[in-house]
This record gives structure tokens, sequence and C-alpha cells, in this order.
């Protein structure tokens, strides 16, 4: 029995991180994220070099949830819960295909850890066993390579390169690896 993901706005909880809502408090160690170039090399979204222009996007946040059209989850440790050191997503949700895209970015301060592993993996056991999606994916640039290691982590598939076939806000158009997982292949 599948849900929609929009029913309820979601808090996950696992044994190091929890992904919950982002409220006006985060403003911080938001635009610490939205203003790191690093971050943004290989992204659809720009930069944000203005702090109001971040204030401004958190509440755009739950806007865009209401609409059913975006998830935006922080990312916080569960030793510094005020503090958020990346963000996920869920995007693009076909109630037809039973599917979702998923995306994550995370403060360069917290790379090397192994947070954004554990963050797909949270995602992945949140969609599958609590909302019941049938396809997860995501799209990579090629390049990045840390990104396709998360992914690769996570026993996700590799289906293949959609050559030229996206525009990139900053980027133009991208090449982009398509990876994916089917409930039926998902392992706890």
């Amino acid at each position: 029995m599948s849900k929609n993901p929009y029913d309820q706005f979601p808090h996950i909880t696992t044994d190091e991180i929890t992904f919950r809502k982002i409220v006006p408090s985060d403003i911080d160690s938001l635009f610490e994220i939205y203003s790191n170039e690093k971050l943004f090399v290989h992204s659809p979204s720009m930069l944000k070099k203005n702090k109001d222009t971040v204030a401004n996007m958190i509440g755009h946040f739950e806007r865009d949830f209401n609409k059913k059209k975006w998830i935006l989850l922080g990312i916080t440790l569960n030793d510094n819960p005020d503090f958020i050191v990346g963000v996920a997503e869920m995007f693009d949700y076909d109630s037809d295909v039973n599917m979702i895209t998923i995306g994550f970015r995370l403060n360069d301060r917290f790379w090397g850890k192994g947070i954004a592993t554990k963050t797909v993996k949270a995602i992945t056991d949140y969609l599958f066993d609590d909302i019941g999606i049938n396809r997860i994916q995501a799209f990579v640039m090629p390049e990045n390579t840390k990104s396709l290691n998360v992914l690769r982590r996570n026993n996700f598939v590799e289906e293949g390169v959609i050559r030229q076939g996206h525009v990139w806000k900053g980027k133009g158009v991208v090449d982009l690896i398509l990876f994916s997982m089917l409930k039926s292949e998902y392992t706890v």
C-alpha cells in the first residue's frame, strides 16, 4: 500500500541524523550551504550570495510542499539538532508510476564523514518502507564523483547517461547519469 509523499511533511530520524522541516531560525546554517561555490559546481541550482534571498527561500519550501511540488528537508546531526549540515530533496513525484526523484547537498565542512551515504540510505528507507514508493531515481553530472559514489554505495543502479538531455541553470545543456533503485531491489 503506497501513500502520497505529500500527505504529511516528513520527519525522519536515524541513530545519528535527523531530517526535519527547515525553519526561519535555520538561516545561518542554510546560508552557509547556499552561498558556498563548491556546493554548486555540479548543481542545477544557483549560488545565493544574499542572506535575504535564502530567508525568502525558507518560506517557499513550505509553499512548494503544499503545492505537492517539492519536499526539502534539513539534515541535522543528532548531537547538534539546531544546525543544518545539508539538505535532502524529494521531487517530481509521479503517482502513476509510483516514483520520485531525490537529491542532496552537504556543507563541505561535513564531507568525508559518511553523512551523504547515510542520508541517501535514510531517505531510501523512508520512501520504500513508510511511503511505499516503487522507484527512486537521481540525476548526477558525470563529473560529480562524490555523489556518484554515494549512490553506488547505496546500491543504486546506474541506468545510463542522458546525453545533453537537461538544461541546468547556469550550466546550459548537460549530460546526466540516471541512477535508480526499485522496491524489489531494496534490501535493508
